[in-house]
């Protein structure tokens, strides 16, 4: 009798087990509500740059490899397995060198990883032949169908500035390392570049003559110059002239500011700050700038207090500009978090990428930005500032950057596939919709759990939905009125990996970014 009740307590307590169980699964579904008629920002792409580590690359590393890595940066096409091959960027941006290189040592610049090529030289010859690494990666994104090219400058060629070197002069006036008499030829040579590329066969559609202007550019580490408000301002006027004259099509991109705080403010630096005011508050006569602004997202990304108030401050400031755009145009891993630490030390797992996929989010739904772009593709450094990673291979030797001119290993990382997770199916002309989930949390806790955007097709209903879980525990979700296809994971042990789904109940896996790719049917 003593066995008989003992069991039926056995069975008694697993039969409420099971229950509370299924109870807490039940719980933690969360129903998600997609609105397509409730629409914010057109997508128009999103982009990495060739600065610096593309030039040896493109023009010395084996074909087989530099193949490959342009395939990983660039492919569209999906392997036997269904699976992405690349992560399909559609904006491509290319640096316009200022000419360290041709200086070499007394250019002051250390690292030759980071000089440039100039296409002009002091006598005013041009040779279409300089930055031959990055033209080879401009020719593949064309081959690979890119959609759109960016040419960005940072600094005058040398021989027009005022300290002779690609960086700061030496004040703290932040005015623009160009001397006065030489505004006119800076803006003649950018304009040159994109006639003489355009009769090449590849447009560059935009350009951006001026980087990170709030920066004085003083540490020698790479071309750069700093910039007031009135520079950029007398520079462009004269592009604009220029590019009416010569009947291109390329748009100017202004302003490319180092932190997101001098897009809506001073933050201590009047005369290089409150940038959306003061290039469209004014009227002027432009023919051929785009309604965009253009900032960096660094340092304004920890804690997630600071990553979720700078963006509602910024589209606070967009919002009495309703025709203007934002882009972030420019990002990896400087500030220190207590997430994944600061920019030393390369990482090619998930921590790093799933931190930049929060930063893309936070672009993306709290500032409405229409374009995100990752500062270099390549990367030979021992830092957090690449999607693809070189070395040599050797043991206490792997960041040789004499032997990595010629050859190297290259890796992919978990970053490069978590940008494809959004690069790959957010294309442009793709709309954001409003998509929400019955958590109920309050934003800052979504900042730190389940995340969640979607993009519509409008000619074809057909969505994209990125999730991204930075928890440590999978998340169930119930998605309605979607016939979902499609499901492409970037995890710990995944790089994309497609699954065919029929159902509408969806599990997301913990620490990774899903996107789901369906078909709006109400």
């Amino acid at each position: 009798m003593k066995k008989s009740n003992t069991n039926i307590v056995y069975v008694f307590s697993i039969l409420i087990m099971s229950l509370l169980i299924g109870a807490n699964v039940y719980a933690q579904q969360l129903k998600v509500e997609i609105n397509r008629n409730k629409v914010f920002q057109t997508i128009d792409g999103f982009g990495a740059s060739d600065a610096w580590r593309c030039q040896f690359v493109g023009k010395n590393w084996p074909d087989s490899k530099k193949e490959k890595i342009a395939e990983l940066l660039f492919s569209k096409e999906l392997d036997k397995n269904g699976n992405p091959q690349g992560i399909g960027l559609s904006l491509w941006r290319f640096y316009i060198g200022a000419g360290t290189a041709e200086q070499g040592d007394s250019s002051e610049i250390k690292n030759e990883w980071r000089r440039a090529d100039s296409f002009i030289d002091a006598t005013g010859n041009y040779d279409w032949n300089k930055q031959q690494g990055q033209q080879w990666f401009l020719n593949k994104a064309k081959s690979y169908g890119v959609e759109k090219f960016l040419a960005f400058s940072i600094a005058a060629p040398v021989q027009w500035s005022k300290n002779g070197k690609g960086f700061g002069v030496g004040n703290k006036d932040g005015e623009i390392n160009l001397k006065d008499e030489h505004f006119d030829d800076y803006a003649a040579f950018m304009v040159a570049f994109l006639k003489h590329f355009k009769s090449k066969g590849l447009s560059f559609d935009y350009l951006s003559p001026i980087n990170e202007p709030q920066w004085d550019w003083e540490t020698k580490t790479q071309e750069g110059t700093p910039a007031t408000n009135d520079n950029i301002l007398k520079l462009t006027q004269l592009l604009d002239t220029h590019i009416e004259k010569n009947n291109l099509d390329t748009k100017i991109v202004l302003a490319e500011a180092a932190d997101l705080r001098w897009l809506y403010s001073n933050f201590n630096k009047p005369e290089r700050g409150n940038q959306i005011d003061y290039f469209f508050s004014q009227k002027k006569s432009f023919k051929n700038v785009e309604n965009k602004i253009s900032g960096h997202s660094y340092f304004t990304t920890w804690p997630v207090d600071s990553l979720i108030a700078i963006r509602q401050k910024l589209n606070d400031k967009l919002a009495k500009h309703p025709k203007l755009e934002y882009w972030q145009s420019e990002f990896c891993i400087l500030e220190k978090s207590d997430d994944i630490g600061g920019g030393g030390k390369r990482d090619l797992g998930m921590d790093t990428a799933l931190y930049v996929a929060r930063v893309i989010h936070a672009d993306l739904t709290l500032a409405n930005a229409s374009s995100w772009q990752w500062w270099t593709a390549i990367s030979d450094a021992d830092f957090k500032d690449g999607l693809i990673y070189l070395d040599t291979g050797i043991e206490n030797d792997m960041y040789n950057k004499e032997s990595l001119k010629k050859d190297g290993n290259f890796h992919d990382s978990k970053l490069l596939w978590a940008l494809g997770n959004f690069s790959r199916f957010v294309q442009p002309n793709m709309v954001r919709i409003d998509i929400k989930s019955s958590s109920n949390k309050e934003l800052k806790s979504q900042y730190k759990d389940l995340m969640l955007s979607a993009y519509l097709n409008t000619k074809t209903s057909e969505v994209s939905i990125v999730a991204i879980n930075y928890s440590d525990e999978n998340k169930e979700l119930e998605i309605p009125g979607v016939t979902l296809d499609k499901l492409f994971v970037t995890s710990k042990d995944k790089n994309l990996e497609a699954t065919s789904i029929s159902k509408n109940n969806i599990s997301i896996e913990a620490r990774s970014i899903s996107t789901l790719i369906g078909r709006i049917i109400k």
